[in-house]
């Protein structure tokens, strides 16, 4: 979801959209020499080594996006292929931290969002994804004829990333952070389908791609990565070049350093006691309000079975919080996983803290309020792992009868445990990397056996009137090299 603030936007382009800058600006080291001879686009060959390869992730402003390229980014790094980032720096660096290379594209905060239904997913489209498509497409142009990459990763609402990679001949994949789009939630409506396409070809023909190629970034003709498993989509038909890896879990300490940050007070912690989180994203703010005083007080109705942890503006709670509750404004809620300090999250469906949760075996309570977070809400209970409750019309009472469901009754941990060892059979960031690595070496293999072709116009040098310099790029399954994909094959 996007952030829910006034129309705002700054750019810093300049030299900095054509340097890889680390915090304190400068480029990393060696950069333009090192690759001032290297042929456009493909080369694997970095720093003398013929199987380290290049990855430029392309995320949108949002933590759940942003938080599994961390851990992916590690992955391969630790295999010693060189990664980097194109996105705002102001909301990406703190989450990836001073050593993050980052190609910035300046920062767009856009107009609040309807809360529901339909209407919350026309203003995901025309009030977030399709403006920040425009906003960015330059910038990753540049980003991506500045680093050459072998392999772009294009977040699943970050079009520019595919588009720009599919101009320039760059294999890309698809990272699929939610379930809004993997599993078609909304098939069942044909015409907000072709409506949501509708934008995607309008984009498409504004980056002036050929119209008769177009091809629907969300779905990668190549490789699509999806952050599940199907213990949550159930035994719905995917294409072979579709890896359901599960969670992506990355170390967030540069996150608990961020400046301004005040330290979790972990001595607060009741000893022996059960502990129920609850957190309803940082950026469901504007519609959340609510629904804290309920939880705070379903909570306090607790105070004798556990102890709550609310994460929440100040002024989003109530005064006079019950004693058994400990507001804080932030948590580092995987660290608080993995030391098993929790027993139940309750939250508004997520992608990212549901599979976190599930991925540690602790069980949810489901609140939705828009996008995927139906859709996620619904595959966690049909799994048993969870139960859902209205986001509007659960009272306190409610909510502290669903609380106490799930504390009390073994067979919602047992369901989340399964979904755990699903997860884990997915391979997370390790089968990702293997798959990108795949991806790679393949890519490098189709570049090493065609004749050069001449560099890459960049977008901005484009006229309107004509059309990009493209190369098609190479159209193999990076699980069988050779083996032919349909440039035009969508989700099931």
């Amino acid at each position: 979801m996007p952030p829910s603030r006034a129309h705002h936007k700054t750019r810093n382009h300049q030299d900095a959209n054509l340097r890889g800058l680390t915090r304190d600006g400068g480029s990393a080291p060696g950069r333009g020499a090192r690759r001032a001879g290297r042929p456009p686009l493909f080369h694997p060959a970095h720093r003398g080594h013929p199987a380290v390869s290049r990855f430029l992730f392309v995320s949108p402003p949002l933590a759940g996006h942003v938080n599994p390229t961390a851990g992916l980014g590690r992955a391969l790094a630790e295999r010693g292929h060189e990664v980097a980032w194109a996105g705002s720096e102001l909301f990406l660096r703190p989450l990836l931290g001073p050593d993050a290379q980052l190609f910035p594209t300046g920062s767009k905060l856009l107009r609040e969002q309807a809360a529901r239904g339909h209407a919350a997913i026309r203003s995901l489209w025309e009030q977030f994804i399709v403006p920040y498509a425009k906003f960015t497409a330059k910038a990753v142009d540049k980003a991506v004829l500045a680093y050459q990459p072998d392999v772009v990763v294009s977040d699943e609402h970050t079009p520019a990333g595919a588009f720009t990679a599919y101009r320039h001949g760059v294999p890309w994949a698809t990272l699929a952070t939610s379930s809004m789009e993997l599993t078609r939630p909304l098939r069942a409506f044909p015409p907000v389908e072709e409506w949501m396409r509708g934008h995607l070809r309008t984009l498409w023909n504004a980056a002036r791609l050929p119209p008769d190629e177009f091809t629907d970034p969300r779905f990668s003709p190549h490789l699509v990565l999806a952050l599940t498993s199907r213990a949550l989509t159930g035994p719905l038909p995917f294409p072979e070049h579709y890896a359901l890896v599960g969670p992506v879990l990355a170390d967030r300490s540069a996150q608990a350093a961020a400046p301004g940050r005040e330290p979790f007070p972990w001595d607060r912690l009741e000893p022996g006691r059960r502990r129920v989180l609850v957190t309803m994203g940082t950026l469901a703010a504007d519609v959340a309000g609510g629904f804290y005083p309920r939880a705070v007080a379903a909570l306090g109705e607790l105070a004798d079975e556990a102890q709550g942890i609310v994460i929440a503006a100040p002024d989003a709670l109530p005064d006079g919080v019950p004693p058994n509750v400990l507001r804080v404004s932030w948590a580092p809620i995987l660290e608080l996983l993995e030391r098993g300090a929790l027993d139940t999250v309750v939250c508004h469906g997520g992608m990212n803290t549901v599979c976190e949760a599930l991925a540690h075996r602790v069980p949810v309570v489901l609140a939705p309020i828009r996008h995927d977070q139906p859709v996620t809400a619904g595959q966690v209970a049909a799994a048993g792992a969870g139960l859902r409750v209205s986001f509007e019309r659960a009272d306190a009472a409610a909510l502290r009868g669903a609380i106490e469901t799930v504390l009390g009754e073994p067979s919602y941990r047992d369901a989340a445990g399964r979904v755990s060892e699903a997860f884990a059979a997915g391979g997370g960031a390790r089968a990702a990397a293997d798959r990108l690595e795949a991806l790679a070496r393949t890519a490098a293999g189709a570049a090493g056996s065609s004749s050069s072709a001449p560099p890459p116009t960049p977008l901005s040098a484009q006229s309107s009137a004509s059309p990009p310099a493209h190369r098609p790029a190479p159209d193999t399954s990076p699980s069988e090299p050779g083996a032919t994909v349909d440039r035009d094959q969508r989700s099931a």
